[in-house]
């Protein structure tokens, strides 16, 4: 087996069980809709890159980004408990902001779609 497919694997593991963690341990944020999007693991397991993705206001986002980065520690251990593998990753948090940018974009698509058919009504 292929250690591209291994960290591929761990990566997957990784997103659902930090995604069931948080809903376990009630990580959220009033007003916001937070979704684990992505794990990436480097190589030597030492370090996990964690995207975040946060529908929300800016104010949700940053409060949802601040209570992962307090949570971290907590979340590492219980990665630790209900995973095995060599070493427990470090985890870091990231914004993914793609879901924020596509519904962004869905919105100035449906906005010309508009305009174009109130042009055609006249």
């Amino acid at each position: 087996m292929s250690s591209e497919n291994r960290l591929a694997r761990i990566n997957e593991m990784l997103k659902r069980e930090l995604g069931s963690l948080c809903e376990r341990e009630g990580i959220a944020v009033a007003g916001a809709l937070t979704t684990v999007t992505g794990v990436r693991v480097s190589p030597d397991l030492r370090h996990a890159d964690v995207s975040i993705s946060v529908m929300g206001d800016d104010a949700a986002r940053q409060e949802a980004m601040r209570l992962f980065a307090s949570h971290r520690k907590r979340l590492q251990k219980e990665i630790a408990r209900t995973v095995t593998l060599r070493y427990t990753p470090v985890l870091r948090f990231h914004e993914d902001r793609t879901a924020a940018k596509a519904d962004r974009l869905m919105h100035i698509l449906d906005e010309l779609d508009i305009a174009a058919d109130d042009d055609g009504a006249e």
